[in-house]
Order: C-alpha cells, then structure tokens, then sequence
C-alpha cells in the first residue's frame, strides 16, 4: 500500500476540526489530551506510521480546531466527532492510543458502542485494542492540579475570567511539574504549547475544557461496566512519576482490570510518556499489540 501524509479541516456536529493522517497500513487513531493538542504525539507518530494509516486530529477547543462558545464540550460530544472522522475517513475498525483528556474520550465510545449508540452514519466504530497513556481513567483516584481545580470548580463567570487572564508562566509551570525530573520539556516544545493553546483565542474556552475532569464523575460506574464488558483489547501505558494520573492510577487499572495488560515505564517518566521515552513507550506498545492479536506492530523495533 503506497505511504500517504495528508491533512485538513472537517467539518463535524462539533465545529470544524483539524486533522492529518500519516503513512499506510492498518488505521491507528491518536487521541490528545489537554491542553494541547496532537502536536503531543510528534515523537512516536514516524515510527507508528511505518506500518499504520495514522490518524491525528486535535479536539474542539484545542489546538487548531474550532473554538466554539457553543455547548461541544462533552465526552458524548467529543465522540461524536471521533465518529463524524472516522466515517469521513471510512474506518470502520481502528486500534487506538489515548492520553489525558483522550482516554475518558475513549471510554465514552466503549459505553456508547456496548449501549448500541448508532451515529449519523449508522454505524459502530469498531475499536480492534485500546492503549491509555497516563490519563484519569478513575475519577476517585486522578490528582487534579491548583489550577485545573480553580478553573473547574469555580462559579462559570469567574472561571471564564480567569480562563481569558492565565499567564503563560502558569501554563508552563504546570506543565513542567507533570514531566519527570530528568525528562523535563525543551523550551521551544513550551514555547509551542503556549501558541497552540493561545491560537484562534483558545484561552477562553479553556476552563470548559477542563470542567470535563469534573464531568467524568457521572460517568464513572457506566464506563467502569464499559471496560470491563468488552472485548476490545485494553491496556495502560503509564509513566509512574506522573503527579496526576501515575502509579496510583496504574494501580486502580490493575485492581478494576486484573487481567490487563500494564506497562509501567521508566521510574522517573512521568505525565507524557510519548515526549518524555519515546523509544521507551513504542517498545511497550509495541508489546501490547502483539498481544492482541490486532495485526503486526513493528513500534517496538524504534
């Protein structure tokens, strides 16, 4: 199959959003987390795309997606734009990896696919395995940061105020004290987060993105009976020092997936295991897959 690299807008029920797709081969769906956006897979996305079709796009409110103030911001509405892709693309299985944000994201469509949930098209994406990277994938265990608390817990006026003023001093900040000790951001990675997440004014929105931690509560004994109904391959790829969604969440994984498979990385890896071990997660990944028995995945040799 000749190799593609191609790229665009698509307009879905949740705005218009920005995608790419990268290489040939069986489809692989990459889900972002916050507050970022796809860019965040940049180091493992060459070595994925020798043997796969994948896919990159960045959620409404981020990256270089729409931004709209109308009301997109759900786990239901952010899969129905995962489905508005994947059947513009004409995917009808696909194995997907998820960070952050992306994992609640995925759990949404396990509990929509086992509830027989049919969208537009009239099709059930069919996930082949699901690999979670350091995300909340319990909500009684995931360690929300200062900020994200003060963004998501205040009244909507204030939220949205200080959403418009955070600095970026802040913003990197926090963001440094996800990574591990030794595996800190460069600078120009910094420098590139801010204008991704400043592009188009996405500040604004900012705080209705990060309301979604808070929303996974509702959701949490439906998506658990999800994960543990279906037959879709899953795993958890976890870098352990991660302050937010690491060894204590890794342990929960264990405890409500006993027979899953977890990939505990680099003692001092932490919240983006992608950036921070590349070679390190694609080796992990790469295990997982020959696990599944979802077709061959070269990753591990990178």
């Amino acid at each position: 199959m000749k190799a593609t690299e191609t790229g665009g807008y698509l307009n879905t029920g949740g705005g218009r959003i920005y995608y790419e797709t990268r290489g040939a081969g069986p489809d692989l769906l990459l889900i972002h987390g916050y507050p970022f956006n796809s860019a965040d897979w940049q180091r493992v996305v060459p070595a994925l795309a020798r043997d796969h079709r994948v896919i990159l796009f960045d959620l409404p409110g981020l990256g270089y997606s729409d931004k709209p103030d109308a009301d997109v911001y759900s786990f239901a509405a952010y899969a129905r734009v995962v489905a508005d892709l994947t059947a513009h693309l004409e995917i009808e299985a696909v194995d997907v990896l998820a960070h952050d944000l992306g994992v609640s994201v995925v759990q949404e469509l396990l509990a929509r696919a086992q509830e027989g949930v049919r969208e537009f098209s009239g099709a059930i994406l069919r996930l082949r395995s699901v690999a979670f990277v350091n995300g909340g994938l319990f909500s009684d265990v995931y360690r929300p940061r200062w900020i994200q608390r003060l963004l998501s817990q205040s009244p909507d006026w204030f939220g949205a105020w200080l959403s418009r003023r955070i600095r970026r001093e802040t913003v990197e900040r926090n963001v440094r004290s996800l990574f591990g000790p030794n595996t800190q951001p460069d600078p120009k990675y910094l420098a590139e987060g801010w204008r991704i997440l400043t592009h188009n004014d996405g500040r604004r929105v900012a705080y209705r993105i990060g309301r979604l931690i808070f929303e996974k509560r509702r959701h949490q004994s439906r998506w658990i009976h999800a994960m543990r109904s279906t037959e879709t391959p899953l795993a958890y790829i976890c870098g352990p020092a991660d302050p937010n969604s690491g060894r204590h969440m890794a342990r929960r994984f264990r405890e409500v997936l006993p027979d899953a498979p977890l990939y505990l990385l680099g003692e001092k890896i932490g919240h983006w295991p992608m950036l921070e071990a590349p070679s390190e997660f694609l080796a992990a990944y790469g295990r997982f897959r020959k696990t599944t028995g979802t077709g061959d995945c070269e990753a591990e040799r990178y």
